[in-house]
Parts: structure tokens; C-alpha cells; sequence
């Protein structure tokens, strides 16, 4: 006879263990490991019940022709931007930030949008109620937009609900940590339950033509919450940073089956919802301070755009016997990457200094061309020596010293002459991609860090520097 059997779960990573334990052996996180119901098994089930019989498939070659994917594009160029143009149908997406970063507001903008276009939309919220719903709307003035709204958890409900008139265009689910199954005996948020909400979710975006976005909560470390699994089971995920001091958020794809991945797209939180930021660059140097030292403008690329950010650092002596190492927007461990470089290979002693590095603007970099511009940074601040106001920085810095040249150069040239820049300082490597040019645009090249350093150093003299530097 067939009975249910129990196993433990880890709430964070989902491995199963064979009883209970404070600490997951998988993932090392403690008192995450619950109680749960398993697989039915006994008599025709388990791994010896028999496999039905299924039917013939039809192969095809990969040389054909096949049709364009639709694309339903709400009107928002940030948002379709990172979502590699707009919305497909039958398509799934998982939207994952902090709380409170403006999710909810931004999917409610992007369906409003959509609605407003004569397509039918629903938004399905399991946090609030349809009145909290409703005054956020009417605030920001989308209230007569004609966006379906519901308040329900129940994965039944929702998918007879959706299932029983025309198919809408898009569906948002807010959140799918709180939508539950009444098949699977456990609690909301769990691991179970997120796997088959999902699941039965994805199943109906697939059968129906519907694009269905989720929304997820994050972890402690920036990550979404659940298993794995889910952000394998979509078609695209979508990241939703930014940091609660700043006004500006990134919407940023990192899996997208039908676009490119990195791609980003930049909002600023207003009082009327999230405004499009249509130069984020200029945004991010807005404030800029062109005499300061420790100061360093990075041409990056972000998907296919490129941005220009501005990288801030401060050397300071420490008193402590391990000096600090603070960072906001970057990679430590690339950090501790580059002091050891300029440590070995250019004399320059950073172990009686603290260290802060800060990306303005709440950006988070992860392309490894900011390392000249960080380099140039520390310099700066080390010797206390202002960086020319009007150049940018970029180049990946191998531990030998030396410097690599980075892909798309002239895009990341473009960008900074068309924002009034005059000067860039690269690697040597990419001067077959960027000749030097004369009129608005000179590029300068270096070889490796110690030249950096030289000429930062030779720059610094005849101006004033900081005492004791």
C-alpha cells in the first residue's frame, strides 16, 4: 500500500538529509534543515513502479527556418532594454531585490503600461491587500490604467482563476515565496512548496502563451531566496539593486534566454514611482569633484551600454594592527587583488593604511576593466595627488603587473567624448583598437601599473600635495 514517507530539508539550499541535524552538510547554514513530506512510495510507486508508455516525438534538424519570437514591449526603454526587448509570451521571469528597492512599484508601472495598450494583464499580490495595492497605484496615477488585481496565495485558485477565461498577456505574482500548493504538506516559503508553485506556475506560461513574472525575495547575501532550481526553471532573471540611501535603482538581467545577459536598465525612485534614467552616466558623475584626490572616472560597458561611474578611494594610516579594507560596489577580494600588486611590483606600501573604495551612485561594477581605474584611485589618494579632471581609466591588471586590454574600446571611447571628456589612459595591448588621436579625444597608454604609478607621480609635481605624503 502506498504511504508517505518524511525527509529533511534545508531551507536554504535544498539538499535532503537522511534525519535531522542543526547544521546543513551541503551549504554549512544552521537551523535551516525542516521536516517535510516526501515522495509517496510503497506498492506502484518508488523507484520500482513501472514507467508508462509515451509516445513517439518528432526530430527535426538544427538548419531551418523557425519564426521570429513575438515581443510585447511595455513602452518603458529601461525596462524593455533589460529584459532584451520586452516581454515573450509563453515566457518565464523571476525578479529578485531587497525589500522595499521598488519591485512591486516597478512591475506595476511596466503592466500599467501594458494594459494601457488595450492588452489585458493581472496582478496577483500574496503580501498585500488590495487596497494597499490600489493607494499605491492611485499615487503614482495608474490607477485607471485597467491593470486585474487580486489578493490570493493559493496556487489552485490562481491558476483556475487565470485558466478560466481568455489568457491575459502578462501575470505578475508577488511573491512567490508566499504562494502555496494545498497538495504539498508544508508551509509557505519552504522549499517544497517554492518548487511546486513555480513549477505549476511555469507549466501554465508554457501551455497558455502567458508571460508570467515572479517575484522573489533575497537572502542576507544578496541571493534569492529558495532553491536553485527555480532561477534554472525560468527563461530570465532579473536583479532589482540598488542601495536605500540612493535615489537609483538597476534593473539587471544576469540569465536571459532571449537576449543578452548584463544588460541593464537604470530607474531613479521619485515620489510619482521609479523615472527612466535615459544617460545614466551623466547621472552617475553628476556631483563629480574634479580636484579631489583618491578620484577616478572608469569607462565600463554594462551589457551593451557603456557607463561611465566614478570610483572613490581613501588611504588613510590605521592605528590598528590589521588595517581596514571597505568596500561599497566592487569585489573585495579584487581589491586585495590590486594592493598586492601595487605592493609587490610598484613600492608602494598600503599595510599601515586603511583602504575605503566606493563606486558613486550605488552601482555595482563586476567587469574586471575597473582595475586601472581603481589603481589610478588608490594612487591618487596614497600620494594625495588629484587625477586629471577630464581622462578616463580602464584595463584589466594582471599579477605579473602588466596590463590587458578590454573589449569594446571604442564604444567606452565614444561614451567619454561624447560626455566632454578629453583624455583616456588604457593598456598598451589595445592600442591596435584605439590609435592615438589628436583633437577631443587622446588616449595614452601604459604598459603596466609602475608606469601608472609614474606618471600619476609625475603629474603630482608642481602642485600641492598632502602633508606628510
Amino acid at each position: 500500500m502506498a504511504r508517505n514517507t518524511r525527509r529533511f530539508v534545508c531551507q536554504s539550499c535544498g539538499a535532503i538529509a537522511s534525519k535531522w541535524s542543526g547544521r546543513c552538510d551541503a551549504c554549512g547554514e544552521w537551523n535551516t534543515i525542516t521536516e517535510e513530506a516526501g515522495e509517496v512510495s510503497g506498492v506502484g510507486a518508488g523507484p520500482g513502479a513501472a514507467i508508462p508508455r509515451g509516445r513517439r516525438i518528432d526530430l527535426v534538424g538544427l538548419k531551418g527556418d523557425s519564426p521570429e519570437l513575438p515581443r510585447m514591449t511595455a513602452g518603458i526603454d529601461e525596462f524593455d532594454r533589460a529584459t532584451g526587448g520586452g516581454l515573450v509570451p509563453g515566457s518565464a521571469i523571476l525578479v529578485g531585490g531587497d525589500p522595499g528597492i521598488g519591485k512591486s512599484t516597478l512591475l506595476l508601472q511596466a503592466l500599467a503600461a501594458i494594459a494601457r495598450k488595450g492588452e489585458p494583464v493581472v496582478y496577483i499580490s500574496g503580501e498585500e491587500a488590495v487596497a494597499q495595492v490600489r493607494l499605491r497605484a492611485r499615487r503614482m496615477g495608474l490607477d485607471d490604467s485597467g491593470v486585474l488585481l487580486a489578493a490570493e496565495t493559493n496556487l489552485a485558485d490562481i491558476l483556475a482563476t487565470l485558466e478560466s477565461g481568455p489568457p491575459p498577456t502578462a501575470v505578475v505574482i508577488d511573491s512567490i515565496q508566499t504562494v502555496w500548493s494545498p497538495a504539498i504538506e508544508a508551509a509557505p516559503g519552504t522549499v517544497s512548496q517554492v518548487r511546486a508553485t513555480a513549477q505549476g506556475l511555469i507549466r501554465f506560461a508554457k501551455a497558455r502563451g502567458v508571460c508570467v513574472i515572479l517575484v522573489g525575495h533575497v537572502t542576507k547575501d544578496g541571493q534569492i531566496a529558495g532553491p536553485r532550481v527555480v532561477e534554472h526553471m525560468v527563461d530570465t532573471v532579473l536583479y532589482f539593486e540598488g542601495e536605500r540611501g540612493h535615489q537609483f535603482r538597476i534593473l539587471r538581467a544576469v540569465k536571459n534566454r532571449f537576449g543578452p545577459t548584463d544588460e541593464i536598465g537604470v530607474f531613479e525612485m521619485t515620489g510619482a514611482g521609479l523615472a527612466e534614467v535615459s544617460n545614466p552616466s551623466r547621472l552617475f558623475l553628476g556631483d563629480r569633484g574634479t580636484d579631489t584626490p583618491g578620484s577616478a572616472v572608469f569607462a565600463g560597458i554594462e551589457g551593451t551600454r557603456p557607463l561611465l561611474v566614478e570610483i572613490q578611494a581613501l588611504v588613510a594610516a590605521t592605528t590598528l594592527g590589521t588595517p581596514r579594507r571597505a568596500v561599497v560596489g566592487w569585489d573585495q577580494s579584487r581589491l586585495a587583488m590590486v594592493l598586492a600588486v601595487l605592493d609587490a611590483h610598484c613600492g608602494l606600501a598600503f599595510g599601515g593604511h586603511d583602504v575605503y573604495l566606493n563606486v558613486a551612485g550605488g552601482l555595482k561594477i563586476r567587469e574586471p576593466a575597473a582595475d586601472l581605474a581603481v589603481a589610478a584611485a588608490l594612487v591618487s589618494s596614497l600620494c594625495g595627488v588629484a587625477l586629471p579632471g577630464g581622462t578616463v581609466y580602464f584595463g584589466e591588471a594582471s599579477l605579473s603587473g602588466s596590463l590587458r586590454s578590454v573589449s569594446q574600446t571604442e564604444a567606452r571611447l565614444k561614451e567619454a567624448a561624447k560626455l566632454g571628456f578629453t583624455g583616456a589612459v588604457i593598456a598598451s595591448a589595445g592600442s591596435a583598437a584605439a590609435p592615438e588621436r589628436g583633437g577631443p579625444m587622446t588616449v595614452d597608454h601604459v604598459d603596466n601599473l609602475a608606469g601608472l604609478v609614474a606618471r600619476i607621480a609625475a603629474s603630482g609635481s608642481g602642485r600641492t600635495r598632502r602633508s606628510g605624503s
